[in-house]
C-alpha cells in the first residue's frame, strides 16, 4: 500500500488597499479599523502570526505598484521603470519591450489659460470613457507617422495610453500636473540621450492631438450641454517601458494567480507572469461585487476538485482557460477601501472595511468546504500595501497590520465549523452612505469588547488593528520580507 496523499498547500492572499489610518477623533480616537466590526479578520490574526509591516521602508509613502512590487519580492528601487505599462498591460493593451506606456486620465483643461481645472473629468466615465477611448485609439501624429498609438480604457477616470516604434526612451516626465488648478505641463527629457529629448517632443505632439481630437468630440459637445466637465485632455504621467524580471512562480516557487479588476494591478501582475482571473461583476471601485472576486479565487485554489475560472490575455479579446490543476498562492486584490481614503469618506471606509470582513468569511467557507476534502490544506494571509489615512486622502507612510494562519486555526478561531458553514454565499453590495450619516455613538467598537477576543494561537494578538498588530511576533518587517514569512510559516506547518 503507498502511503497517502500530502495536502496541496496552498496560499489566499487578500491584500486591502489602503488599509491603513490614523485614529480619528469622530470615532473615540480609533481607527477606522479599530472601529469597524470584523470578526473575521480578527480572527485571522487570533488564529497567527502579527506583525507590523512597512509596504517598502519605514518613513516612505508609495504608490501601489512600488508597494505591490515590495511585497511580491522585487526590490522597487531595481525594478521599478514607471507605472505606465502596468495601467496599459492591465488594460488589454499587448507591450514589447521597448514600447512605452503612461497612466493617463481624462480630465478638463482650459485652452485659453492652458490651465487643468480638474484632474478627473469624471469618476463616472463607464459609458463614454471607452468611446472616447475608441475615438483616440491608433490615431496618427503628423510629425511622426512611424509611431503606432494605442488607446484602451481601464477604470473610472482612467486609461492605458501605448506608444510603439523606434528609439523610445521612458526617462521622461509627464504632462500631468498632479493638482487641480495648475498648468497643463510639457513632457521632457530626464536625461541627456538622443532618445530620450525625442521621446519628449514625440510625446508633446501625442498630448496636442489627443485634446484636438477630443475637443470636437461630440460626446463633449454633449457633455458642455448638459453642465457636465468637458474631458478634453488627457494627462498622461507615469511613463514606463514593459520590466523585465524572472517570474513569481522562478522566484517563490508557487505557481500564483489574481483577481484584480485595479489595471494598474493587473498589469503589474501580467509583468510577473501571474494569470490574472477572470471575476464577472468585480470592477475595481465602489460597484464591485466583491462575492464575485472571493468565489474566483477559491474556485483557483480547490483546482482540480473545481475548474479554474478563465484567464485574461492582453491584447486578445478572448480569455484562455486557467491551469486545470489550480494555482498555490491565490492574490486577492480590494480597492473600494483606498477609494475612500482618497474620498477622505471616514464612515465608508468603516463600512467598506465590514464589507471586506464579510466577503472574507465567505472566502473561508468556500475553502473549507475545498480543505475538508483532505486534498488541500490552505493558509490564509491579510495585509494592506499602504496607509491612505481618511484625514489626508492620500496615500501616507504609517505601517500596515500583516496576519498569517492555517485556515484550520481561522476556523477553530472563529468558533468552529458551524459558523463557517453557516455563512451565506449571496453576493452583496458595497454600502453606500446617505449624506448626515453616522456611526452610532452607543455601537462604537463595543461589539469587538463585549466578545471579549482571545487569542487562539501563534501570538497575543487577537484582533486585527494597526495597534494591535504592533504587539505581533513578526514585530515590524519591511515588506520586501513578507514572502520569505509567508514561505518560512509554509514550511514550519508542513
Amino acid at each position: 500500500m503507498g502511503s497517502p496523499q500530502q495536502p496541496k498547500r496552498r496560499v489566499a492572499f487578500v491584500l486591502i488597499d489602503g488599509l491603513g489610518d490614523v485614529s480619528l477623533p469622530r470615532f473615540g480616537y480609533n481607527t477606522p479599523l479599530q472601529t469597524a466590526n470584523v470578526p473575521n479578520l480578527d480572527a485571522v490574526a487570533s488564529a497567527g502570526v502579527n506583525g507590523l509591516m512597512d509596504p517598502v521602508e519605514v518613513g516612505l509613502a508609495c504608490g501601489s505598484d512600488t508597494a505591490h512590487l515590495s511585497l511580491l519580492g522585487y526590490d522597487p528601487r531595481v525594478y521599478y521603470k514607471g507605472r505606465g505599462a502596468f495601467e496599459s498591460m492591465g488594460a488589454g493593451l499587448a507591450m514589447s519591450p521597448g514600447d512605452i506606456a503612461f497612466k493617463s486620465n481624462f480630465a478638463t483643461f482650459d485652452e485659453k489659460t492652458g490651465i487643468v481645472t480638474s484632474r478627473r473629468a469624471d469618476r463616472h466615465f463607464e459609458e463614454e470613457g471607452p468611446i472616447l477611448c475608441a475615438a483616440l485609439d491608433r490615431m496618427k501624429l503628423p510629425s511622426y507617422p512611424e509611431y503606432e498609438v494605442r488607446v484602451r480604457y481601464a477604470t473610472e477616470h482612467r486609461c492605458g495610453v501605448v506608444v510603439k516604434g523606434p528609439r523610445l526612451s521612458g526617462n521622461i516626465s509627464g504632462t500631468d500636473p498632479l493638482k487641480d488648478n495648475r498648468l497643463l505641463l510639457q513632457a521632457e527629457a530626464l536625461d541627456d540621450t538622443d532618445e530620450a529629448i525625442h521621446t519628449a517632443a514625440v510625446v508633446n505632439e501625442l498630448s496636442r492631438e489627443m485634446s484636438r481630437i477630443l475637443v470636437s468630440h461630440p460626446l463633449n459637445a454633449k457633455r458642455s450641454a448638459e453642465g457636465k466637465k468637458m474631458a478634453n485632455v488627457v494627462l498622461l504621467r507615469g511613463c514606463g517601458i514593459r520590466i523585465e524580471v524572472p517570474s513569481f512562480e522562478k522566484k517563490h516557487g508557487l505557481c500564483p494567480c489574481m483577481v484584480a479588476p485595479t489595471k494598474i494591478i493587473a498589469g503589474l501582475g501580467l509583468s510577473l507572469d501571474i494569470d490574472i482571473l477572470e471575476a464577472p461583476g468585480a470592477t475595481g471601485d465602489y460597484r464591485t461585487l466583491l462575492t464575485s472576486k472571493v468565489t474566483a479565487i477559491a474556485k483557483a485554489l480547490s483546482a482540480p476538485l473545481q475548474s479554474s475560472p478563465s484567464v485574461f490575455v492582453p491584447g486578445e479579446d478572448e480569455h484562455k482557460p486557467g491551469k486545470p490543476d489550480g494555482y498555490d498562492f491565490g492574490f486577492l486584490h480590494i480597492k473600494a477601501i483606498d477609494d475612500a481614503g482618497h474620498d477622505k469618506a471616514s464612515l465608508l471606509k468603516v463600512k467598506a472595511l465590514e464589507a471586506v470582513d464579510q466577503a472574507l468569511g465567505q472566502l473561508t467557507k468556500l475553502l473549507w468546504q475545498a480543505e475538508s476534502t483532505g486534498k488541500f490544506q490552505y493558509f490564509l494571509c491579510v495585509t494592506g500595501d499602504h496607509s491612505t489615512p481618511v484625514e489626508y486622502g492620500d496615500h501616507s507612510f504609517e505601517p500596515v497590520p500583516f496576519a498569517l494562519c492555517r485556515l484550520t486555526d481561522f476556523v477553530s478561531a472563529v468558533g468552529g465549523e458551524p459558523i463557517v458553514v453557516a455563512t451565506s454565499l449571496e453576493p452583496f453590495p458595497l454600502p453606500t452612505i446617505k449624506a448626515g450619516e453616522d456611526l452610532d455613538e452607543d455601537k462604537m467598537g463595543k461589539e469587538r469588547v463585549s466578545k471579549q477576543l482571545k487569542a487562539f494561537s501563534g501570538d497575543s494578538v487577537c484582533e486585527f488593528s494597526e495597534i494591535a498588530a504592533a504587539r505581533g511576533c513578526l514585530g515590524r518587517f519591511p515588506g520586501g520580507e513578507m514572502m520569505g514569512v509567508i514561505k518560512a510559516f509554509l514550511k514550519l506547518n508542513a
